[in-house]
């Protein structure tokens, strides 16, 4: 089968059009990575023993299970106890379940790099726990983060497709519909391919970029 310019440019509106869904579960499936993560590293850090142990047993199960189960269960198997989600709702809560928990590790990581003497003033000027978090501890520990965290962002966006399983009209999705009613594969396929390859080196520029600027200083 021989390449159709012409109908790469008939399809191309089509697959633009998934290649928004794609970007748009993307950037809120990472927003609510970054909340959930940040819960689940405060909970096991500093809540009474039983709640942290919890909060680490769910955390160890949504990372110890693929995410294409986990979607699975949000759109197929929710419904049955009258939780009904629309599919991109539950695509992206399932990406930011699965994705925080990653975060999570990184949050307590950047956490405990905040040196102790740091909690010690705080608590020594009299500031709540609310405001140590706020003003002292989490402005520290966030930026060296945020090359790490950028890195599950990208992963985030490859796995994209895995939404195709929920019916999600993301860019994957919409080249097999196109590839399924024209039974041309070679364009759409190739192209999913190449949309890919062109964000994923978009990203790793701005993942350069991110790590020169939020390094320590003895590393640059």
């Amino acid at each position: 089968m021989e390449w159709d310019w012409n109908f790469v440019w008939e399809i191309m509106p089509t697959l633009i059009e998934g290649l928004k869904i794609t970007l748009l579960a993307t950037v809120f499936g990472a927003a609510l990575a970054a909340v959930i993560g940040l819960a689940f590293a405060i909970l096991r850090m500093t809540a009474p023993r039983p709640i942290a142990k919890t909060t680490s047993f769910v955390v160890e199960f949504i990372r110890g299970t693929p995410l294409l189960v986990q979607l699975y269960f949000i759109f197929y198997v929710l419904p049955d106890i009258g939780i009904r989600l629309p599919a991109l709702l539950a695509g992206v809560i399932g990406l930011g379940l699965h994705y925080g928990t990653y975060a999570a590790e990184v949050y307590r990581a950047g956490i405990e790099n905040v040196p102790r003497g740091q909690w010690e003033a705080a608590k020594a000027t009299n500031l709540t726990t609310r405001q140590t978090w706020i003003h002292v501890v989490l402005p520290q520990a966030i930026p060296p983060m945020i090359p790490a965290l950028a890195n599950y962002l990208i992963a985030m966006f490859k796995e994209t497709p895995l939404l195709s399983a929920i019916t999600v009209l993301e860019l994957m999705n919409q080249a097999k519909s196109v590839a399924n009613s024209s039974y041309r594969y070679i364009e759409p396929m190739t192209l999913v391919g190449v949309f890919f390859l062109i964000m994923s080196l978009i990203s790793v520029v701005f993942l350069r970029f991110l790590e020169d600027r939020f390094s320590p200083l003895e590393q640059r």
